[in-house]
């Protein structure tokens, strides 16, 4: 994965580091915090004091993960969140391709004099590191990092805890290895993860079987009251007030997975999952074949991300935007037929 030249430079300033610090984006996935977590403790077997920041809160189904205890969540303490960007002298960017996607923290990012890498498999990168790292038809920044510590190291760092941060990243970012996942490489690293002891089963029940019974009903509502399908374009969507998500109590995470319902539908190609944050409108779109998700993003919803998995905002009302988005779907009905 990590050309050669390019690998030698990032293992010197590691070597060279006394403090590294590993940043992720806002609203943290479990890619983004497997990932980050993976490297951090990889980086701590070599003596080398690393911490992560996050930009805002994790959800709770993630914070069972090893190394958890390494990370620090901006939104909640800033001080020792921008003491260990300033102190730090390299940085890694993990699962994310622009620094508008730290938030509050892209201004001390901004200001350090750190060493800098983005590593990440996000289309259009925009170059605000020092080396990029990009590699846009990997499923998951977890299967990057299990090949970057492979490539950069002699010695093997992977443990169960790391293999378990990793396996965490890689499952979460491919919904279970239901997309984004069809080529063999990935397997064949999940079955060298395997080698490590890790607890499929259980790592599998922390992530998927550990909602609260408000979380359970908010999805029974969903289902029942606010998917809309429109069997003619082959499309489905949610939409979730901020007054419907204090209804059912909702905590950060709630949502992980909406956007995926409606894909039990035959027939469905497009889904998209529209929730009211304060002032913004967060999108979340996924497709099935070639439907490009990314292009809706990025042209109506100042967003981005893969073919077939893609995020942006709105910062209309909900009417507004969801009416919005019904017009798209004449304008996209041919790339929506069956293929």
């Amino acid at each position: 994965m990590v050309e050669r030249e390019t690998g030698k430079i990032i293992a010197s300033w590691i070597r060279e580091s006394k403090r590294i610090a590993i940043l992720t984006h806002t609203n943290p996935d479990g890619d983004a915090i497997g990932s980050s977590l993976a490297l951090a403790l990889a980086l701590r077997k070599l003596d080398i004091e690393t911490n992560v920041v996050i930009p805002d809160g994790l959800p709770d189904f993630l914070r069972w993960l090893p190394g958890i205890e390494l990370s620090t969540t901006f939104a909640y303490k800033k001080e020792k969140s921008t003491q260990i960007i300033e102190n730090a002298d390299l940085i890694f960017c993990l699962d994310f391709n622009d620094p508008k996607r730290l938030n509050g923290v892209e201004k001390h990012f901004a200001e350090s004099d750190a060493k800098t890498v983005l590593i990440d498999h996000h289309q259009d990168p925009v170059q605000f590191t020092d080396v990029t790292i990009s590699e846009t038809w990997r499923g998951s920044v977890g299967e990057m990092i299990y090949l970057f510590l492979n490539d950069l190291f002699d010695e093997d760092l992977l443990d169960k805890d790391i293999a378990t941060c990793l396996y965490v990243a890689i499952m979460t970012d491919t919904g279970n290895f239901n997309y984004a996942s069809s080529y063999p490489e990935i397997f064949h690293i999940v079955g060298d993860l395997m080698k490590y002891n890790l607890e499929k089963d259980r790592i599998y029940s922390n992530v998927y079987d550990a909602y609260t019974e408000d979380r359970m009903r908010l999805q029974g509502y969903v289902m029942q009251e606010k998917m809309v399908v429109h069997p003619k374009y082959h499309t489905a969507y949610i939409s979730l007030t901020e007054e419907e998500l204090k209804r059912f109590n909702h905590r950060k995470g709630d949502t992980e997975g909406f956007v995926n319902i409606p894909f039990a539908i035959k027939g469905i190609r497009f889904t998209a999952l529209f929730v009211e944050k304060k002032e913004v409108i967060r999108a979340s779109f996924r497709s099935k074949g070639n439907f490009p998700v990314n292009r809706v993003a990025t042209e109506h919803f100042h967003g981005g991300g893969h073919v077939n998995a893609a995020g942006g905002d709105s910062f209309l009302t909900m009417e507004e935007t969801l009416k919005i988005f019904e017009s798209l779907l004449v304008d996209y009905a041919g790339l929506l037929q069956d293929k």
